[in-house]
């Protein structure tokens, strides 16, 4: 059992069936109050991302000037309005996610980018730290064109980076987004409310630039 690679993502009909419910959500963040769903005001964007688990992933984002709005949730897989227990399971094909909402005219894409890759292990497979599986994978879901180029141009800098190290191949899922699950009450804001509580966040192996 040792060594042994975790299993990718379960194929779509193999996933748990799910529910039509939408998970119920606070109207507002915990730390800026600002709302916790959309619509967005004119002129934001929107990026989710994973990075193990959710809790100390979204501290980082919402620490950020010109991030309006931040939300744990699931995302990148197949069951539609999951629970926690359930992508625990690594039955739905969610990784835990981050949606990022933020103002492009006070911070750059690229700098979302950074505190991502700088902030976890890109080179875990299915994984971050001991937190083990798929629901935990490393992933970028974009949603525009730019934004895949984004991270495709910064995960290829990075590994520069972390080749020169002495560091592995990233492994980090990078593709479009689709929905976006928001996940239970109380793991929204988590470390705002619990700040000693659990984190695997904030180590930088190698930094970006």
């Amino acid at each position: 059992m040792f060594g042994r690679k975790p299993a990718p993502p379960p194929e779509p009909e193999s996933c748990l069936p799910g529910r039509e419910t939408p998970m119920a959500v606070p109207a507002t963040h915990e730390v800026n109050g600002h709302p916790l769903q959309g619509p967005w005001p004119a002129g934001l964007d929107t990026l989710v991302v994973g990075m193990g688990c959710f809790w100390g992933a979204e501290r980082l984002f919402w620490q950020l000037p010109g991030v309006y709005s931040t939300a744990a949730g699931y995302a990148g897989g197949t069951t539609p309005n999951p629970t926690y227990e359930e992508t625990c399971t690594s039955m739905t094909g969610h990784t835990e996610a981050v949606l990022v909402v933020f103002d492009p005219n006070q911070v750059a894409l690229d700098e979302l980018m950074k505190v991502f890759w700088e902030n976890h292990d890109p080179t875990q497979y299915m994984g971050q730290g001991g937190d083990i599986g798929s629901q935990y994978r490393s992933a970028v879901y974009a949603n525009s064109a730019d934004q895949l180029a984004a991270a495709e141009s910064t995960r290829d800098t990075y590994q520069a980076h972390l080749t020169d190290a002495g560091y592995g191949e990233i492994t980090t899922e990078i593709a479009p987004v689709g929905p976006f699950y928001y996940a239970e009450d109380y793991h929204q804001q988590y470390l705002a409310k619990h700040p000693g509580g659990y984190c695997n966040h904030g180590f930088c192996q190698v930094a970006y630039a």
